[in-house]
């Protein structure tokens, strides 16, 4: 059991805004991720960590291959709803969204997109709920001009929440007293 912590300090820490792709065979997934960093530069490479409930993390096992896409602080919280509170088991992310297939076959998210990456997976790390996979970068696109969407700008601005899954979620008050 961990202490208590005051969760607000997560809060605190600087994130960007991802959709991270996938796919397994014909069927494509992603899903909105606040961590992918640059981890090498000789040779490029990138490391996105994936909660194991979400079907993202099933496609990157299987194909060994991700995408990343950079989002643009002008996305829309319509566009990002079913990136982040919907699953790929429950309807397709794809079907009115702007994107292209790159070189891994990976779906690339064009629509908002400030830039986009794709890479192979290297290696990866269990942690329990999730996992991080680090990737080989393989192709990478400058899509457009723009400022990246952080995490604070979609709380703070676009009122956005973490779903349950996302690292970091943090339970409300009224959702702890349901479960008693």
């Amino acid at each position: 059991m961990s202490p208590e912590l005051d969760r607000r300090v997560f809060g605190d820490l600087s994130y960007d805004l991802y959709i991270v792709t996938s796919r397994d065979g014909d069927q494509m997934n992603g899903q909105i991720v606040n961590t992918v960093i640059q981890v090498t530069s000789d040779p490029p490479r990138v490391a996105v960590i994936i909660n194991k409930k979400n079907l993202t993390h099933d496609f990157i096992s299987k194909s060994r291959v991700f995408g990343v896409t950079v989002l643009d602080e002008a996305t829309p919280m319509k566009f990002l709803g079913p990136f982040g509170f919907r699953s790929g088991r429950d309807m397709n992310k794809f079907s009115e969204v702007q994107f292209i297939e790159g070189v891994t076959g990976c779906p690339l998210v064009t629509e908002h997109a400030v830039s986009l990456l794709e890479a192979e997976v290297f290696d990866q790390i269990d942690l329990g709920t999730h996992t991080i996979f680090v990737g080989n970068a393989v192709n990478t696109e400058v899509v457009r001009d723009g400022r990246p969407l952080t995490y604070q700008y979609y709380r703070e601005f676009l009122k956005g929440k973490s779903p349950p899954n996302a690292p970091t979620y943090t339970p409300t008050k009224q959702a702890d007293k349901s479960k008693d």
